[in-house]
């Protein structure tokens, strides 16, 4: 066989691989810019998909604890992964490639701690100020509020 022949091959090998190469980014880009993460005051909602559409509403108050993970590259493009552990039927719920998620773990912390200081202001119920106690114990240990706000909200639940 002639060497035409084997540089001939590599250039197309070359060219398809830099075609399957774009394809895949822009796949990627797709799927990303049509996936929605939304932190409300009463649930979190994710939605994904271009053709067909997925998605997972979880309500503020099931929502047990939210973890976050970023990988050298992840952190430069500014995205991770969220690990969502809720009182729910599906118990824990990873998404995928969520912009800015120590940002996104913030918020849903602070509106969990806005929603159950409005909920356990109005409640009597000691198994529900227990329940929040639980909860604003675990934001502690998690280095979401700090040792003041804690008991700060811990005074005020027991007042």
């Amino acid at each position: 066989m002639p060497s035409g022949f084997f540089a001939d091959a590599a250039g197309y090998l070359g060219m398809a691989a830099i075609i399957v190469g774009a394809a895949w980014v822009l796949v990627d880009l797709t799927k990303w810019r049509t996936t929605y993460f939304v932190v409300t005051s009463h649930r979190l909602i994710y939605r994904q998909g271009v053709v067909s559409r997925d998605g997972v509403e979880i309500p503020l108050e099931r929502v047990n604890n939210v973890n976050f993970g970023q990988s050298f590259l992840e952190r430069m493009l500014g995205v991770g992964d969220l690990l969502i552990e809720s009182g729910g039927q599906d118990g824990q719920q990873t998404f995928s490639d969520i912009a800015q998620p120590e940002r996104v773990q913030n918020i849903i912390h602070s509106t969990i701690q806005a929603r159950g200081g409005i909920r356990s202001g109005s409640t009597s119920d000691p198994m529900s100020i227990a329940g929040e106690l639980e909860r604003l114990e675990a934001l502690l240990d998690r280095g979401t509020i700090t040792d003041e706000e804690f008991l700060e909200q811990k005074r005020r639940l027991l007042s």
